[in-house]
């Protein structure tokens, strides 16, 4: 019940971000943390719960999901703007049509000049897309090193999954969790 309250603040909190291009780095981690990532640690912290583990692995289970939950979102929203469109199985570019403002488009508009940033406001705040504008805001996205740098802090997020289950003894089980976590990170799709 606890997840579910959570997410349901990070919805609104999405809703209250969405459009807004002065959106800035600490509130996009916060509405992912809130969404996604909650969702992650809920399911992964319940599997200890139902195994009546230690409390202390229940928390680790926590946190495992919360990071990985944390470097799934932030790899989904690289792969929305680089991502081959039949690997990725949806329209590539449909966060930047839907105006959604990710850790990526963050970086970019806070790394870019004024002509750049008034680039953001007219496609993602007002809703005005052009043909070629998508084009345009990839190779922003490139330029300033937006995708690599959300991809490194996706990796960070990913490191300290890992991390969190340090507890454990080695076991195929912790193998295939570490596993999930490679995936997550080094995915096409």
């Amino acid at each position: 019940s606890n997840a579910a309250a959570v997410i349901a603040e990070g919805e609104v909190l999405q809703l209250a971000a969405s459009n807004d291009v002065t959106t800035d780095e600490q509130t996009y981690l916060r509405v992912i943390a809130a969404k996604t990532a909650e969702l992650f640690s809920a399911a992964c912290r319940i599997g200890g719960i139902v195994a009546d583990r230690p409390e202390i692995e229940e928390e680790a289970l926590r946190d495992f999901g919360l990071n990985l939950g944390m470097a799934f979102q932030l790899v989904d929203d690289v792969l929305d703007y680089s991502a081959r469109q039949a690997e990725l199985g949806k329209a590539i570019g449909d966060d930047f049509r839907d105006g959604k403002i990710t850790l990526p488009v963050v970086l970019a508009i806070s790394r870019g000049d004024a002509e750049e940033q008034a680039f953001w406001t007219r496609t993602l705040e007002d809703q005005e897309i052009a043909d070629g504008d998508l084009e345009h805001a990839i190779a922003l996205l490139q330029r300033h090193g937006a995708l690599d740098a959300t991809i490194a802090c996706a990796r960070s997020y990913a490191d300290a999954a890992c991390a969190a289950l340090d507890i454990f003894a080695e076991s195929d089980v912790r193998q295939a969790l570490l596993d999930v976590v490679g995936f997550c990170v080094d995915r096409h799709y």
